[in-house]
């Protein structure tokens, strides 16, 4: 396996637990939100935005291990996250609202379809691999 797998394999593995958790928690919360008192959408707004700011942190130093411009990441991490935030309203009100499905259940696929693409965005967008790092493995 090459070095740049094997960050690959750990980059994984390290955002899986890191997502495991937070994802668990968030919708625990969720369920507990539209049980009682917000409507699916908001619920899934508000819970994003903050599992997306306590996110930039642990991703940023334990996830990708990443040493670039802290404000050049953070702006990225906006737009990704902005997108992402999206493709769930988009799957809450397409499967939901207009077709009918559980919101529970889509909320649960939702999580797992937008954290794929999160990742991928963060590897290569937010948190990519600096030039001198790849210099100093060829």
């Amino acid at each position: 396996m090459t070095d740049d797998h094997e960050k690959t394999l750990g980059q994984v593995l390290r955002y899986g637990l890191v997502g495991v958790v937070s994802n668990l928690i968030g919708y625990a919360a969720y369920l507990l939100l539209t049980a009682f008192v917000l409507p699916p959408k908001l619920a899934m707004t508000l819970l994003y935005a903050v599992g997306a700011a306590v996110g930039f942190f642990g991703n940023r130093h334990f996830t990708f291990r990443h040493r670039g411009s802290v404000s050049r990441a953070a702006i990225a991490y906006v737009i990704v996250h902005g997108i992402g935030w999206a493709l769930n309203f988009l799957l809450l009100y397409t499967f939901s609202d207009r077709l009918g499905y559980p919101h529970q259940l889509i909320q649960a696929v939702a999580v797992l379809l937008v954290a794929a693409y999160v990742f991928v965005s963060m590897r290569r967008f937010v948190f990519p691999v600096q030039q001198e790092e790849k210099g100093s493995r060829e």
